[in-house]
């Protein structure tokens, strides 16, 4: 097949990284390089793949991704091109130097054949799958040890490329359906015998991309990058449905329900909420995470670090990540970390966020028995119109993976800032509650503003240290009345 000048599509993504202009809106440029020109370009129809919407196009996926491999020696990489269709396919794996761009009007939508998604092993930092003891579904697209992908829809209408010989390039935001009623109802039903699989997930994995695609219906979390660095995920828009039909209730047991809050389990349960979470930064460094839309089922973004003994053992941290511009409604969190923070999680900025219909607007969650460290989190600029919690900064929250885990050894969490905070029709303004024997220190509230339709739910602490400077209704007197807030202030 020739070649196209993909020079011009390489100066479009350029564009979009290169750094703003004075006064303009800061963005993640930097965070993780350009993709060169690809030297390459194939479609996956040219494997044998056919859009109808029932052909299942797993093998074709797998042939187009091996021919990539095998040039992995050309210049630049190569570039697989998803055309208008609806692309049936079971997991399938990526390779480096690629880029997996999807056309407007292309869906790649995962099989509803469970029995077609092979296992994959736990991750290390976990020691079993996240629900279940043993191994876990593979996700539907799937990487481990790559570099250089890039995952996209996304083509400048100023670039001729776009506008010639392939016009379909024109659009964005092509779909990746994950078609996940099977899994939930599998889930409810207490028949999943593994761990629910995730829509994308990139393990060991350096410079990525992930930029202009509509993530929809993911059977478990949406977008997992773990044990990753130099991340970027902008423009990119997660759905799913807050709830799901249930007519009996849910007794969710030791399913995923014993790791939340009795709370958040009210929640789940009034809800009738199958948890999806939509992005998570799982021990990973270098990430930034903007301009981006998310409807879902559990939190919007999430950032963690290992499950209590195997993640402390494996010592990865979540570290170097800016979340900016995100907009988003869900039953649980708006941006959380945790619960599961074994193997720390540190130096994270988050500004501008816009939540509606929440039921947290910032959730930090720990455990006795996690170990690690939460720091060094500044979280600013933040509009929430209906929320159940404003915030919660918690050390009770979440399960364990097993009997081995070591209840004393207790998390740190310390210097962490929230300012700037708006919101109505809030129910309760927060619950900041450390461990006994791990008071959380320099936990700072700056002009946070929080008002209920009514009368609204005072602030709830306790083995807390801090500040609190204009905060709205009255600070807990932990807060209050500490004297030394110079922290706070700077």
């Amino acid at each position: 097949m020739p070649t196209p000048p993909l020079c011009l599509l390489a100066a479009a993504v350029l564009l979009l990284l290169l750094p703003p202009p004075a006064g303009a809106q800061e963005t993640c440029s930097g965070a993780a390089p350009a993709p060169p020109r690809r030297g390459a370009w194939m479609s996956v129809a040219s494997f044998g793949a056919v859009g109808d919407g029932r052909t299942l196009n797993t093998a074709a996926f797998a042939r187009a991704v091996a021919r990539i491999e095998r040039r992995r020696g050309a210049r630049g990489g190569t570039l697989l091109y998803v055309p208008p269709g609806v692309w049936l396919t079971g997991p399938f794996n990526l390779t480096s130097h690629m880029t997996l761009f999807l056309a407007r009007g292309a869906v790649i939508r995962a099989t509803q054949d469970t029995s077609s998604w092979p296992l994959v092993d736990p991750l290390p930092s976990y020691g079993r799958g996240r629900e279940l003891p043993g191994g876990r579904y593979m996700s539907l697209i799937h990487g481990n040890g790559l570099q250089d992908v890039f995952i996209t829809g996304s083509c400048s209408a100023q670039i001729a490329y776009c506008q010639s010989a392939t016009p379909s390039l024109a659009g964005e935001n092509g779909t990746i359906d994950g078609q996940g009623s099977v899994w939930w109802d599998m889930w409810k039903k207490r028949t999943l015998p593994f761990t629910r699989p995730h829509l994308l997930e990139l393990v060991y994995s350096t410079d990525v991309i992930v930029s202009n695609v509509v993530f929809q219906d993911s059977p478990f979390w949406n977008i997992h990058p773990v044990y990753c660095s130099n991340v970027v995920i902008a423009n990119v828009t997660v759905l799913a449905p807050h709830d799901s039909p249930n007519t009996d209730g849910i007794d969710l047991g030791k399913w995923m329900l014993h790791s939340l809050s009795k709370s958040e389990q009210n929640l789940c349960v009034h809800k009738n909420e199958v948890p999806s979470a939509s992005c998570t930064a799982d021990s990973s460094s270098n990430v930034c995470i903007e301009d981006s839309y998310i409807s879902a089922g559990d939190d919007l973004i999430s950032i963690k670090s290992g499950w209590d003994e195997y993640g402390i053992a494996f010592a990865r941290p979540s570290s170097g990540i800016t979340i900016r511009r995100i907009t988003g409604s869900s039953p649980f969190a708006g941006f959380a970390v945790g619960s599961e923070t074994s193997g720390g999680v540190e130096n994270v900025f988050v500004e501008h966020l816009n939540f509606f219909s929440m039921g947290v607007g910032i959730h930090i969650k720990t455990n006795s028995g996690r170990g690690g460290f939460i720091r060094n989190i500044t979280i600013s600029e933040v509009t929430l119109n209906g929320a159940r919690y404003g915030l919660r900064i918690a050390g009770d929250v979440g399960g364990h993976p097993d009997t081995s885990y070591n209840p004393n050894v207790l998390p740190v969490v310390d210097s962490v800032t929230i300012k700037n905070v708006w919101g109505q029709n809030i129910r309760q303004a927060g619950l900041i509650r450390g461990i006994r024997n791990s008071v959380f220190s320099r936990i700072c509230l700056s002009n946070v503003k929080l008002y209920g339709s009514a009368s609204i739910g005072p602030w709830k602490c306790r083995d807390v240290s801090g500040g609190a400077l204009d905060v709205q209704p009255s600070p807990c007197t932990e807060l209050a009345s500490t004297s030394e807030t110079g922290f706070c202030t700077t």
